[in-house]
């Protein structure tokens, strides 16, 4: 009997679109504001914001090395598998979980409720439930389309991406055009006050990088794409470069029209920027933001159920959220349990403080994912590597990761120990549900 697997039905645009999507949320357009407050001038924001594309692109090169190399979905959870074996695979499986998947669905998904009641609650905080239930109501619509098609899911994808790169064009061409009229007042000295603290550069860093993750999308679904040895590192090599360029160009715009006082005091940078220059045409802006969430959303649901499925497929997981529909080709138990986790979410009021506990999870297990590239080339030098990039590469973004683990640790000590406390209390999960043999294990698993 054929063994059932999803279709390759990913092309190179779908790629590009998934990538492009989820690395451009909803912070460009509502809190761009990090960067700037902590390197204190226009100039060494914009050098920060091309450096953390620059760093983002060596990441995204590795990934394109192991993704090519490891044919697998499940991105840094395959890799470290394959290279560390299965005990910090099932930790940064459990993270993920726990706490990084749904914590960040839900805030997209809130974030996108406030924006679509704005314009019915102009003057005032919209009410919590209201907000709560079109949260629900966006999970569960997007859950719904990645279950009946995989196509749906990419087409959804690919407009809503050129949804939101249209309404960033925009901004960026009312920038343009008030350079071209010589508006140019606040870019003139743009180094003047410039941060000189180390640790504060760091943290303008740390925003910047943080605004950019999102590249390994793709590296989620590998084994559905089209040619990935060809299309994986197409998709990178052209995303990458997009999302840096309108990053950069987006902030000038900013920077053009809004004082440094306007930009630090927003809550919501672009929607001011569309107050003071679109007149009539300011409803774009909140469109779009939602636009963006809604996009955001669905590339990190296509890419949290997938690597739910290959945990289940390992071992790892219940093997129910290893089934595929019959007829459907998704992993419809998979996008179920990664829809009810992240409603489960909505429920907690504070789960934007949520995020506090993860940033450090996150860079740990990037990291750890490019070592493994390194230890793989020692460990297995003959293993076929349709891309081989030089060790540099790899080397730099490690020492970058390190950075990105240890700035948490300094800047936000509480909230980094508890992400730890998360990912260590998947040490009795592992000894109960994978490591013990099936029969010494507890009857409820």
């Amino acid at each position: 009997s054929e063994k059932m697997q999803m279709k390759k039905e990913i092309t190179l645009l779908n790629g590009i679109s998934l990538i492009v999507g989820n690395m451009i949320g909803s912070g460009i357009f509502v809190s761009p504001r990090g960067v700037l407050m902590y390197s204190a001038s226009y100039g060494l924001s914009l050098v920060i914001w091309a450096l953390g594309g620059m760093f983002s692109l060596f990441g995204a090169l590795c990934y394109a090395e192991l993704g090519t190399s490891i044919v697998k979905s499940g991105a840094s959870y395959a890799y470290i598998l394959e290279a560390f074996g299965a005990f910090v695979a099932f930790i940064r499986l459990w993270s993920s979980l726990l706490i990084i998947e749904p914590t960040t669905q839900a805030v997209i998904a809130i974030t996108f409720a406030n924006y679509i009641v704005q314009p019915i609650f102009p003057h005032c905080e919209p009410p919590y439930d209201a907000v709560r239930l079109i949260a629900a109501a966006c999970i569960c619509s997007l859950t719904f389309i990645n279950c009946v098609n995989v196509k749906w899911g990419t087409r959804v994808q690919d407009v809503f991406t050129y949804a939101k790169v249209m309404a960033l064009i925009l901004v960026i061409s009312v920038g343009l055009y008030k350079i071209g009229k010589g508006e140019t007042e606040n870019l003139r000295a743009p180094f003047e006050g410039s941060a000189t603290n180390p640790g504060m550069i760091a943290l303008a860093l740390y925003s910047a990088l943080f605004s950019y993750s999102g590249w390994d999308t793709l590296n989620y679904v590998t084994e559905e794409m089209q040619n990935p040895e060809r299309n994986l590192p197409l998709s990178i090599a052209i995303s990458m470069p997009i999302v840096t360029v309108i990053y950069l160009l987006t902030n000038i715009a900013y920077y053009v029209v809004l004082d440094m006082s306007a930009l630090l005091t927003s809550d919501a940078v672009a929607v001011t920027f569309g107050s003071e220059t679109l007149s009539y045409a300011k409803w774009i802006i909140p469109i779009a933001v939602a636009m963006s969430c809604y996009s955001g959303l669905n590339s990190s649901i296509i890419a949290a159920s997938r690597l739910f499925y290959v945990g289940a497929r390992e071992g790892h997981l219940p093997d129910s959220l290893s089934l595929i529909h019959i007829k459907r080709f998704t992993p419809v138990p998979a996008l179920l349990f990664n829809g009810l986790m992240t409603l489960l979410y909505l429920l907690v009021e504070d789960v934007f403080l949520l995020i506090n506990y993860y940033c450090f999870n996150y860079w740990l297990f990037v990291g750890l994912s490019i070592a493994g590239l390194i230890y793989l080339r020692y460990t297995q030098p003959h293993r076929p590597r349709p891309i081989k990039l030089n060790l540099f590469f790899p080397i730099v973004y490690c020492l970058c990761s390190l950075f990105l683990v240890i700035v948490p640790l300094y800047s936000d000590t509480i909230n980094s120990l508890i992400g730890v406390g998360i990912a260590l209390s998947g040490i009795p999960a592992y000894y109960l549900g994978v490591y013990l043999p099936v029969e010494k294990r507890p009857k409820c698993l």
